[in-house]
């Protein structure tokens, strides 16, 4: 497994609802979207996809079915490994079906708070029960507790099955204290789209993205050029989809890149409880802002 297929843009898919059930016709028009876009690779069932959200059937039938539609077109990441224990995240992985998948995505455990050793344990002890590779994911904001840079370098050094860090801190300095220490080719990737060029500009790998769902080859061709060193031109086009960013959050994830979804036809706005679709009176305002986008965009292509 080569883990330079998970540089670029990846996309944190959603999961479409209507009706309280899962719109499967909704989740292949945007698979194709996403791929007719550029993307490189696929995350299923992130927090984006409202994996927490799903039941055991369910998470084992997108999966299943993002699998089956993607069909060997693109590299397909599992990203529904967290929570709070170890033994039970090795025991969910060790039991779920991955054919079809190259990697996992495994968030940092949440609610307990771990020290930093503790952090670095529950990775090394998953990382040698794991069927396939990780990809470690550190989100403070969901999980409470931040895997610090000296504890990633360490994964990095001490496990060959943890190939990158997802970095959703959105803080560049903590992303550059990983990408100057890092193994050659262990992959520092953005998990924050609003700061993700500056994030590869500084010499991270890529990106794990949510608006890329929307507008995937806008900010796919925003990575490309950056990755290439083409600052002028990422710079452009971070510019022309920065304001985009503030609607995808202003509520709440993913309830942003849904609603915008739903101004594109692809699918309704439809979340589960606990989490809420749009307001009608947020949902104009960013229908209006992705609209001009949408239309200067196309001009500009």
């Amino acid at each position: 497994m080569n883990p330079q297929q998970f540089k670029g843009t990846g996309v944190a898919i959603v999961t479409p609802f209507l009706n309280g059930a899962i719109d499967f016709d909704a989740l292949e028009r945007i698979i194709e979207h996403v791929i007719n876009g550029g993307v490189n690779y696929i995350v299923a069932l992130g927090s984006t996809g409202e994996a927490v959200l799903l039941n055991k059937k369910e998470q084992t039938q997108v999966l299943s079915f993002i699998v089956e539609k993607v069909n060997k077109r693109l590299p397909i990441v599992a990203g529904h490994f967290g929570g709070h224990s170890t033994q039970l995240l090795i025991e969910k992985a060790q039991s779920t079906d991955l054919t079809g998948v190259s990697a996992i995505m495994s968030s940092s455990p949440s609610y307990v708070k771990p020290t930093q050793e503790g952090i670095y344990q529950h990775f090394m002890v998953f990382s040698e029960a794991a069927p396939l590779p990780i990809i470690a994911y550190n989100v403070p904001s969901r999980t409470g507790s931040n895997m610090k840079p000296t504890t990633a370098i360490r994964l990095a050094n001490d496990s060959s099955n943890i190939i990158g860090v997802k970095d959703a801190t959105g803080d560049i300095v903590q992303s550059i204290e990983i990408i100057k220490d890092k193994p050659k080719d262990f992959l520092v990737l953005s998990g924050d789209d609003p700061s993700a060029m500056a994030h590869i500009m500084a010499g991270g790998d890529g990106v794990i993205s949510v608006i890329s769902n929307s507008i995937p080859k806008a900010f796919t061709n925003m990575v490309n050029a950056a990755l290439a060193g083409q600052q002028h031109k990422a710079a452009k086009l971070n510019g022309l989809i920065h304001n985009l960013h503030h609607w995808m959050y202003v509520e709440g994830n993913p309830t942003g890149v849904k609603a915008a979804l739903h101004f594109q036809g692809l699918c309704s706005k439809e979340l589960r409880l606990p989490l809420m679709a749009m307001t009608n009176d947020t949902y104009q305002s960013m229908s209006v802002e992705l609209e001009q986008f949408l239309l200067t965009f196309h001009k500009a292509s």
